[in-house]
């Protein structure tokens, strides 16, 4: 179950960033602050599931 999360931490990273870098693109600040909440979601996702990986050594 891990890996799933790891994996979906890692997906809220990859699109948000796309996002972000399309509403740059385009110029829409909408779509641009979108992804970045959905990659700090990613982010967040990843430390956590870097927590637990910690406590289990």
């Amino acid at each position: 179950m891990t890996a799933e999360k790891k994996s979906k931490a890692k997906s809220d990273q990859v699109k948000g960033a796309a996002k972000e870098t399309a509403g740059r693109a385009v110029g829409n600040e909408r779509l641009e602050a979108e992804g970045r909440a959905q990659r700090a979601k990613g982010d967040g996702r990843q430390s956590v599931e870097k927590a637990k990986d910690a406590f289990k050594r």
